[in-house]
């Protein structure tokens, strides 16, 4: 069947292996690749990257391998060495189809957050800037990409970029992808899961789960999240009583001994989940776009028209209040909770992901309140220094603040209450910054927005009402208001003439 001795025949065939099974898969023989695995799994053993392989080629045919076809793949590791969870080899081998229970996934979150978010976050404390965004002064250019591209952590990389993991935080991390691509659950299913274990968590939920570890516990009745200002009334819960928190994360009256770790854990859910999704192919980023703009969508202040403005600021603030803190006062809302996920998701996306962020904003529209508006701008604001290395990305995400900014305040857009353009002055101050996100670091002296971003702006301002348009003037192409345009050295002044109608 294949050499009894390892030589140079047999390094040569552990490419051309993975390559067959890819090509069965492709034209549905999935009988035949598991024939294939079996004959020649002794072999497979020795390939250098087989946790590469099975991750690749799990997230590639995900939703299109059979469960026997699955169980034969992950027996090409060594499952005794690989930290999977017990729950999920018995839901495996037990090839019922079903989706697991939600404390599956509660559990397998917890995890991440003891075993993998503390190294992480230790590792970019500790110097590595990689994590973060940093301007690089000078020419940037395609030599600050190469240099984010070689310094980025394994956990911003597409997942067929990676390499057999080299650590044992970066095999837990691994390990849990695997288990998520191996269910036999759709897509939207194990999204939406996940989604709302995180949404609806509450510091006494992870409480009840710290004090439980290594029991059985039974399932309790668990809280609703309010998803409104009001902190929970019959009103705004009767949007969300059709969504429970988790089973594994209820409250059931513990404690105060592990009250400040319930509340780092709580807000490091977030944080688990956001970096677990990253990890994921892109299938399942488009879901959860699409849930997480369902979840805003259903909190009903979001989209009443008949409140004023200040209540809805007030609202506003209410929601999407820090989490860590929202967390010590118990006070989290559904809203603020998926945002802060969405900004978890973003800070682990790998670069080449980025643009599909856009997504959630066209899921979110037709955006018609000023809550909506300050919603779409909180989602999309952290994204700016990330994506400033990238001018094309840059300026798409730019426009499309613009873009939404006009769905409000355009010239033929239609409000039910009249809102003063002087209350979105905080908006109107972040789009300043914004702009000269590109030009920060920078070491040139006096360095200018560059001229084709205010191009951008210029065409962008023209489509908001003349009220608002004055005060975003500075940000365009046209030296006489515009102290950007009037000092810059790359646009072309007209010299003014010293005699009237003399040109």
């Amino acid at each position: 069947m294949y050499p009894l001795f390892f030589d140079d025949m047999a390094v040569r065939g552990l490419p051309v292996i993975p390559l067959i099974i890819y090509r069965l898969i492709e034209n549905d023989a999935t009988d035949t690749a598991e024939r294939v695995l079996a004959t020649y799994s002794g072999l497979m053993v020795y390939h250098p990257f087989r946790f590469t392989f099975v991750r690749g080629i799990l997230a590639y045919f995900h939703g299109h391998i059979p469960s026997k076809l699955v169980v034969r793949i992950l027996s090409i590791l060594d499952i005794p060495k690989i930290p999977f969870s017990e729950a999920f080899l018995q839901h495996i081998m037990s090839n019922s189809g079903s989706c697991p229970p939600s404390d599956y996934f509660s559990n397998l979150l917890l995890g991440l957050v003891n075993n993998v978010i503390p190294p992480i976050r230790s590792s970019v404390s500790m110097g590595d800037s990689s994590g973060t965004f940093s301007c690089t002064g000078g020419n940037r250019g395609q030599a600050a990409l190469q240099s984010v591209a070689s310094n980025v952590p394994e956990s911003q990389k597409v997942f067929y970029q990676n390499q057999d993991p080299g650590t044992y935080t970066q095999l837990l991390l691994e390990t849990a992808v695997i288990e998520i691509l191996s269910l036999p659950p759709s897509v939207p299913q194990i999204v939406s899961t996940l989604v709302q274990i995180v949404v609806h968590v509450q510091p006494s939920q992870v409480q009840s789960s710290l004090s439980t570890q290594g029991m059985s516990s039974g399932i309790s009745q668990s809280s609703i999240m309010p998803t409104s200002p009001s902190g929970g009334t019959a009103d705004s819960m009767s949007t969300n009583k059709s969504s429970a928190s988790a089973p594994g994360l209820n409250a059931s009256g513990t404690g105060s001994g592990n009250s400040s770790a319930a509340q780092a854990s709580s807000s490091l859910m977030i944080q688990a989940c956001g970096l677990l999704l990253a990890q994921l192919p892109s299938l399942f980023h488009m879901h959860f776009y699409a849930e997480a703009a369902r979840v805003i969508k259903d909190c009903w202040w979001v989209t009443d028209v008949t409140k004023s403005s200040l209540e809805l600021d007030s609202a506003f603030g209410y929601a999407l209040w820090d989490p860590t803190w929202a967390f010590q006062d118990n006070t989290s809302t559904t809203i603020g909770n998926i945002i802060a996920l969405l900004h978890a998701f973003f800070s682990n996306l790998p670069h080449e992901w980025l643009e599909a962020t856009h997504t959630i904003i066209k899921h979110l529209r037709p955006i018609t309140t000023i809550a909506q508006l300050r919603i779409a701008f909180r989602i999309m604001g952290p994204l700016l220094p990330r994506v400033a290395i990238a001018r094309p990305l840059f300026k798409k995400t730019l426009a499309l603040l613009f873009s939404v900014l006009a769905d409000v305040f355009g010239r033929n857009s239609q409000v039910s209450i009249p809102v003063e353009a002087t209350e979105i002055s905080d908006l109107i101050d972040f789009l300043h910054h914004a702009v000269l996100y590109e030009v920060q670091g920078s070491s040139q002296n006096g360095a200018k927005p560059k001229p084709e971003t205010l191009s951008l702006c210029s065409k962008a301002v023209e489509h908001l009402r003349p009220d608002l348009q004055h005060l975003l003037r500075h940000l365009t192409a046209d030296p006489n208001s515009s102290i950007y345009a009037a000092t810059h050295p790359k646009i072309v002044q007209r010299p003014t003439s010293p005699l009237p109608g003399v040109v």
